[in-house]
């Protein structure tokens, strides 16, 4: 698959990521330039399982997913050509271990102008899509989940704290991070 994201970028100029959760606070690649971006047709949701990152298969945490409708704040990086042989793979890595997205590229609004950007979307058909949980679901992986890089929610929390401070409100995310504190 990454040879496909890759002929489709076809390398004649740099490349975009859209970001809109740990990939914000977290990028791990150098890039030459951010922007804030919107990205209309999809939309961030704590709904993909995570059963290595933030939870164990035993205890399955929650990572975002950009799924379909609606429309997602967020950034947008430029990666300049010279360095897309060597970002893209350690992105592929790490955004990539086990196939779980559907990375496709989707045309982002930013102030200076749409860019085309490598985005990583979810499918409801996906079997790590988790569909509709309860109040008590999400308690429950808020209080319980961890992986190797830590607690459900704590990403969730990191998340939300990095989109407040380059004043993206997310509604939906602020709403189950109340579900712990109550």
């Amino acid at each position: 698959m990454l040879q496909a994201v890759t002929h489709e970028w076809g390398g004649q100029g740099d490349l975009w990521v859209f970001a809109y959760a740990s990939l914000i606070w977290r990028p791990e690649f150098e890039f030459a330039e951010e922007r804030f971006a919107t990205l209309h047709g999809y939309h961030r949701a704590l709904k993909m399982w995570s059963r290595i990152n933030r939870g164990t298969p035993e205890c399955p945490g929650l990572v975002f997913g950009l799924l379909a409708g609606g429309s997602c704040k967020g950034m947008v990086f430029r990666i300049p050509q010279v360095q897309v042989a060597a970002a893209l793979p350690a992105l592929w890595e790490r955004e990539m271990p086990n196939g779980v997205y559907d990375p496709k590229w989707l045309r982002c609004r930013t102030a200076q102008g749409d860019v085309k950007a490598l985005a990583f979307t979810l499918s409801k058909r996906s079997p790590s899509h988790t569909g509709v949980l309860s109040e008590d679901t999400y308690r429950q992986i808020f209080s319980a989940s961890c992986g190797r890089f830590g607690t459900t929610r704590d990403y969730a929390q990191l998340t939300y704290d990095k989109l407040r401070t380059l004043g993206i409100e997310d509604q939906a995310l602020g709403k189950l991070l109340q579900l712990v504190s109550r």
